[in-house]
This record gives C-alpha cells, sequence and structure tokens, in this order.
C-alpha cells in the first residue's frame, strides 16, 4: 500500500544525492543553452563527487572519493566560498569584493551596520540577484544561481527580514509552501492535508514555538510569532545551510532561547548557518566565526571565542582597524 509518510522520509534521507543532481544545471556552462544528453562531464562527476564526500566527512564517515594510501589526507573544501562578490544597483555599490568561507557544520555570524551589504549579499548567495562580478562555490565548484529555487535544491534555506509568509494562508500552509504532501497515485493525487498538519505540529514543538492552533492563519498571529513560523520553515528544509537575516529581533526571551537552541541542534547535524545579528551576546553564545562588512567590503574575521563584543563593535563602526587574516589586529 502506498505509503506517503514513508516515501517522504526516503526523500528526505536522500537529498544531499538530489542536490549534486542538481548542480547538473547550476554549474557554469551547464543547462545554459547546452541541451546535450549525454553521459555527465568530468566537472559534473567530480561535483558529485565533491558532495557526497563533504556530507559523509560531515557525518564522521570514510571519504569515497579514492585512495589516499601513502600520500596526505587532502583538504576538506568549505560548503561556501565567496571571492571578490560586488553588487551595484545603478550608482550604488552595495558589494565592493566580498570575502567569506563558510564551513561545514559550522555558525558564522554575518556583522556590519546598516547598509553595509548584508542582505545583499545574502540575496546573491540565495539567487535573488545575480552578482556582477566575483564567484560563489559550493563544495569546491563554482556555481550560478539563478533563482531561489536552485538554492533550494541545494538544502539552502533563509529567513528573510521580511519573513516571506502569506497572512491568509494558515500555518500548516506556509511551513509546506510549494513542498505539499499529496496521497493517491498518478493523475489522482490529492493533498495530504492531514500529514501535514500533523507534522506542523511536531515541527514547530521542536522549536517550542507558541502558535495556539496551525490551522488559524498567519494573519491573526504576533510579530513574534510570525517570525518563529519563518524559522521553523527554514530550519525544517534547509539541508545543507539556513541563513537567518536579524532571527530573534521580534521575538521575546523564552523564544529567543529556544531559536539559538536550534542553531546548535542544527550545528551538531552538520547544517551550517550563517546568522546575521547586531546582538554581540548572542553571536558570543552560537557563533564560531564572525564577519564583519563594512561599506561593502570583508572589514575583518574572527574566531568568536578569541575576541570579544567590544572588539567586535569597533571592527563595525571602525574604530578598529580589521583584516580578514584573523590576528592581524592584534598584532
Amino acid at each position: 500500500m502506498y505509503n506517503t509518510r514513508s516515501t517522504r522520509r526516503v526523500r528526505s534521507a536522500t537529498v544531499v544525492a538530489a542536490a549534486a543532481t542538481s548542480l547538473l544545471v547550476l554549474v557554469t556552462g551547464c543547462g545554459r543553452g547546452d541541451q546535450s544528453t549525454g553521459s555527465g562531464s568530468k566537472d559534473e562527476v567530480r561535483i558529485a563527487a565533491n558532495m557526497t564526500d563533504t556530507s559523509a566527512r560531515a557525518a564522521g564517515e570514510p571519504s569515497t572519493s579514492g585512495s589516499t594510501s601513502g600520500s596526505a589526507a587532502p583538504t576538506d573544501p568549505p560548503l561556501v566560498e565567496i571571492t571578490g562578490l560586488r553588487k551595484s544597483f545603478g550608482a550604488v555599490h552595495a558589494l565592493r569584493g566580498v570575502d567569506l568561507t563558510l564551513a561545514v557544520g559550522e555558525v558564522t555570524a554575518l556583522l556590519g551596520d546598516n547598509g553595509a551589504g548584508k542582505s545583499t549579499l545574502v540575496r546573491c548567495l540565495t539567487g535573488v540577484h545575480p552578482p556582477d562580478d566575483g564567484q560563489i562555490r559550493f563544495c569546491g565548484e563554482p556555481i550560478h544561481l539563478g533563482s531561489p529555487d536552485d538554492a533550494r535544491q541545494l538544502g539552502i534555506e533563509t529567513v528573510y527580514q521580511t519573513l516571506g509568509l502569506i497572512e491568509d494562508l494558515s500555518v500548516w500552509q506556509n511551513l509546506y509552501l510549494n513542498r505539499e504532501l499529496t496521497s493517491g497515485f498518478g493523475p489522482f493525487r490529492v493533498l495530504d492535508k492531514k500529514s501535514m498538519i500533523s507534522d506542523s505540529r511536531e515541527i514547530l514543538s521542536r522549536l517550542d514555538v507558541n502558535v495556539p492552533n496551525v490551522r488559524a492563519t498567519v494573519r491573526r498571529m504576533s510579530g513574534g510569532q510570525r517570525q518563529s513560523i519563518a524559522i521553523a520553515r527554514a530550519a525544517n528544509w534547509g539541508k545543507t545551510l539556513v541563513i537567518m537575516d536579524e532571527p530573534t529581533a521580534a521575538l521575546g526571551v523564552r523564544e529567543t532561547a529556544a531559536v539559538e537552541a536550534l542553531i546548535r541542534r542544527l550545528r551538531d547535524a552538520a547544517v551550517t548557518v550563517l546568522l546575521i545579528s547586531h546582538d554581540m551576546g548572542q553571536v558570543a553564545r552560537v557563533a564560531d566565526t564572525a564577519y564583519v562588512l563594512r561599506r561593502g567590503q570583508t572589514a575583518a574575521r574572527r574566531t568568536v571565542a578569541d575576541t570579544t563584543g567590544d572588539e567586535l563593535v569597533g571592527l563595525i563602526t571602525g574604530a578598529v582597524e580589521g583584516s580578514v587574516h584573523e590576528g592581524s589586529a592584534h598584532e
């Protein structure tokens, strides 16, 4: 008998393999005017192998990319590596050459004053805006994200400041927006509302989100509840990278603590988190590494355990000279 939940679990378990396949149409030259149906190129095979090996290493499993006997173990590629990224809107230069590296299974804080370029960088990383120049590498290979769907296929989810919720839909409908579960077969498939409603309760329960009824419309929710719903959706579907743009700005103390606990659980599950925050206390509690943007450029990189909130504030304002080469500011 057809079992929708079992099928969905299998689909989730193989999301990394699906992401590797999706890269066949995202990498430079692939799927952009080339309609060849032949076997995969060497670049395509290498991309899939890199993603498989990265996932295996994050889970503590041995690499499958070949024998390493008699040679040193290869360096693990970062999940995301951004170099020289530039983006302009007319005469406004939002990004002026940003460099950023996101390691697998780490929480990286992105800091900067208003107008520093944080949100523009996130939109470039998630396929909303194409960069004018520079390169984004995913698992060691260059990618070009043409739309947010391309990023989602790689397991990248984002919580924007605008949340991205549809107010006239219910909570469970927003959690499963564009990912609806169905039951049946062939052309006779219908929405599996019962499963989605039940699973939505479980998702919100894990985050400890205080939403009385998942059947209620988002329009009836408070600002804090709406923020929590958007975070829950991203955390549930983000398999490789979850980007959070000021995720706790509108939350109370209890909900903020729950979100920070969720960030730690994502890190423990080898999911990379990019956290945009102005709360230096929060950065110290959950982040491993911090990058500071100033006027569209990378001003500094710091290991959070080796810095202080005062230094980070100084780097943001320009009172402290910074460098992407950690430690130069301390010499």
